[in-house]
């Protein structure tokens, strides 16, 4: 069974996309990396990259051939400084040329060595194609597939796995919901308990406590950038940032100078009904803004909805619970995961193959059942709350206008954080042993509205809001 961890899901990176920007950004590393064992790095005399389906069809909105070419570099999108990504970019437009894996320098043109093509290769709808010619002639490809959530792989290793090669597994192997449900019952655990072992054998409690720190950090950074960020975002649809207006009329007049200061002044404002409407859109908006602008996020699990778990997630820590901690951060982030992981094993996560409810669906689950956790909900709720939340965005369509990550997804991660509070609220009002509907049906249903759902749905900008708003209307 695939093992997947909570870091699998929860990856940092930089936006606008995982599977249009960070996955294609993985895939160039791991191609320079099989170039240097295989003895072929210091042959390449230059070097060509096709993008394929959706990676071709949205590619220049969601920024595929940037990504692409600072992967080439040897850059890493966990760590880049933000700012460098445009002098980065110009440097190899002007020059046409780049320096391989931070290392080789070879001739490079922007324009004519990035090909995009329309058509969708067989094995999954966003492909890229490295070619590198070396010294002596000899052309050498390799294919990847970007797959969702920053997650790449090859055709072949797919195959390996069906061909029951061998892979490390958990203590407590987990593909369905009634799998994890029946390991809780037996191992008498709560979900994040139980993923928390599963975690260990992987990593020791210093490893995951450092990354969990590290991408929950991440989260809180990249809300109060864009809380305290204004003007218009790149790409020319002007659509102008939002959640800095909002914050400006919430935030009061304490006074703070870091990300975690401001937390603690959020939790002394007024908490009126519309106040948390407005604060929980608020913390969406603006990390959807910064991934919008090629600003760093954490995948949850993808970047085109890395919104909605951070702010359910801050609606706990400053609405529901003011003496939330970082063991409460903790649980919410492990019981995400794992719900994020089952939709994936079962479904998709990636919107090229399921619409925006494999997006923006699976979040709203992913969050509504961690949620559901912390307010003291039993097993048997926490995975009601996730199928409340998918049930009610079950054939969502992604089709994003210009190709880029902004509208309407943006505002989606607004709405999908939301109704996972709504979800976690009904889920604790609700007998288990009454829902008429387990998580994984929903998930089934899920996959069969995603194979069922039009191409024009999936990311391509070829249906939907895409084609019935134009860019001259903007």
């Amino acid at each position: 069974m695939e093992c997947i961890s909570i870091f699998d899901m929860l990856k940092i990176g930089v936006g606008p996309s995982s599977s249009h920007t960070l996955g294609p950004w993985r895939a160039a590393e791991r191609w320079i990396q099989e170039l240097l064992e295989n003895k072929h790095f210091d042959k390449v005399e230059n070097i060509k990259v096709k993008l394929y389906g959706s990676l071709s069809l949205t590619g220049k909105g969601h920024a595929t051939d940037i990504a692409v070419v600072l992967g080439l570099l040897g850059t890493d999108p966990v760590t880049i400084p933000i700012h460098e990504i445009t002098t980065s970019i110009e440097n190899v437009k002007q020059k046409k040329r780049l320096k391989l894996g931070g290392n080789r320098d070879i001739p490079f043109n922007f324009e004519s060595d990035i090909i995009f093509f329309r058509e969708f290769l067989p094995f999954h709808s966003n492909g890229i194609q490295f070619e590198a010619k070396l010294k002596r002639g000899e052309i050498l490809e390799e294919t990847y597939y970007s797959i969702g959530g920053g997650f790449v792989v090859k055709e072949e290793l797919i195959h390996a796995k069906e061909n029951k090669a061998v892979f490390k597994t958990f203590p407590f192997p987990i593909k369905t919901a009634t799998e994890l449900l029946g390991f809780c019952e037996t191992e008498k655990k709560l979900i994040s308990e139980l993923v928390l072992e599963n975690e260990r054998s992987l990593r020791t409690d210093e490893e995951i406590n450092s990354g969990i720190k590290h991408i929950w950090d991440t989260m809180l950074e990249c809300m109060y950038i864009g809380c305290h960020t204004e003007g218009i975002l790149p790409g020319g649809l002007n659509v102008r940032r939002r959640a800095y207006d909002i914050h400006q009329k919430l935030k009061g007049g304490l006074p703070y100078s870091t990300p975690l200061e401001w937390l603690h002044t959020i939790r002394k404002t007024e908490v009126k009904f519309r106040q948390i409407l407005k604060w929980v859109s608020c913390f969406a908006l603006s990390v959807n803004e910064v991934n919008a602008s090629l600003g760093r996020v954490v995948t949850a699990p993808t970047n085109g909805s890395a919104g909605v778990i951070p702010a359910v997630l801050m609606y706990y820590l400053v609405i529901e619970n003011h003496d939330g901690n970082f063991d409460d951060i903790k649980r919410f982030l492990l019981v995400a995961g794992e719900i994020g992981s089952i939709f994936k094993k079962g479904a998709t996560i990636s919107a090229a193959m399921g619409g925006c409810q494999a997006e923006i669906g699976v979040s709203s689950a992913m969050a509504a059942g961690a949620l559901t956790e912390l307010m003291g909900g039993t097993p048997e709720q926490v995975l009601c709350a996730a199928e409340i939340a998918m049930e009610h965005h079950l054939g969502l369509t992604c089709d994003p206008i210009g190709g880029l990550v902004q509208i309407p997804c943006i505002e989606r991660n607004s709405m999908g954080a939301i109704k996972a509070i709504n979800a976690a609220e009904l889920a604790m009002d609700t007998d288990p042993r009454e829902a008429k509907v387990p998580l994984d049906k929903v998930v089934n249903t899920m996959w069969e509205t995603a194979k069922d759902m039009s191409t024009k749905y999936k990311e391509t900008s070829e249906g939907g809001l895409a084609v019935g708003v134009f860019l001259s209307d903007c």
